[in-house]
């Protein structure tokens, strides 16, 4: 892969200290992205997730959303709340909750959990992240209303400057969103995922059709080759005898990112110390020689980066 030489200059100056990097070209692009999603395939639920490291992030990381890795640096999109959303007792105006307030974040940290620049994106009641995906030369993030049915900001950003450019506005909470890389238009889920998008890069809905899949709610998703994304999230599901607690079913999914269907599906069954599924909030898959790691931050506030690592055997 072709790798760029870049100073982050102002974009990335904490205070007097700048620094050089490196990135390359999408990591899940072309043959690595391939290999990924074939040992995607053979993932069961006997595959052993060793934890490999845990990164303390050195920042409030708010309620991280969605997360992705250019060369060493991470891209973690989260939103901040100020004042919590509050459910109607009707509907007003087509809304089931008032809008609150809040900030939305695109952090960039180093693999030590170093904070190196903190991006403001949104406006008004636009507030709310979702789950991100870099394309070789830009990171895709929406930035949503905190409620269904509502309205969205496509964002676009340069990893190298960190300038955001708005691509274009829609109606609907659009909670994660990818270019498809082959096809040159955008994959997105709504909210809870239960409704797939294709747009062109003007906004023009394409394509919109119902996930037939009821396993998991998706929060990030991210390409995998040319022709699939890798989706992870969970769904909340209520215990027996316990009326105020919900179990977290973790979750990754393979599709096939022309049509949208299902090709493999997994549960996840890692935990934080916070007890929180580890695919609840921003998740990263890499390709490695004898299989595949998994960086998850499934907690709010002062959180940590849990590095995971599985063989896949092809057998």
């Amino acid at each position: 892969m072709k790798t760029i030489i870049f100073a982050l200059a102002a974009a990335l100056t904490i205070g007097t200290v700048t620094t050089a990097f490196a990135y390359s070209d999408a990591m899940n692009s072309g043959e690595n992205g391939e290999q990924l999603a074939e040992k995607f395939q053979h993932l069961t639920r006997n595959n052993v997730w060793e934890q490999k490291e845990k990164v303390d992030l050195q920042f409030n990381t708010f309620h991280p959303q969605g997360m992705t890795k250019v060369g060493d640096l991470y891209f973690m999109s989260s939103v901040e709340i100020i004042e919590k959303t509050v459910k109607y007792d009707q509907p007003h105006d087509g809304y089931d909750r008032t809008p609150g307030k809040g900030i939305g974040h695109l952090f960039v940290f180093t693999k030590e959990g170093k904070l190196l620049k903190d991006l403001k994106l949104g406006e008004g009641t636009i507030y709310h992240p979702g789950g991100i995906a870099y394309d070789g030369k830009s990171i895709w993030i929406s930035v949503a209303e905190y409620r269904p049915n509502s309205k969205s900001i496509i964002y676009k950003v340069n990893p190298e400057t960190m300038n955001s450019e708005e691509v274009f506005r829609t109606n609907d909470h659009i909670g994660g969103i990818l270019r498809d890389g082959k096809q040159g238009t955008l994959k997105a889920v709504s909210w809870g995922s239960r409704m797939f998008y294709e747009f062109n890069e003007k906004g023009k809905v394409l394509r919109k059709s119902n996930n037939t899949s009821h396993f998991i709610d998706y929060q990030d998703c991210e390409n995998a080759g040319k022709d699939n994304m890798i989706c992870s999230g969970i769904t909340e599901l209520p215990q027996q005898g316990v009326s105020t607690s919900k179990y977290e079913l973790g979750g990754l999914a393979l599709l096939d990112i022309k049509t949208m269907d299902m090709v493999h599906e997994l549960p996840i069954t890692l935990f934080s110390q916070n007890g929180h599924a580890a695919t609840r909030n921003p998740v990263f898959l890499e390709n490695t020689k004898q299989g595949l790691i998994m960086y998850t931050v499934p907690d709010d506030d002062q959180s940590s980066m849990l590095v995971y690592e599985t063989i896949v055997s092809k057998k």
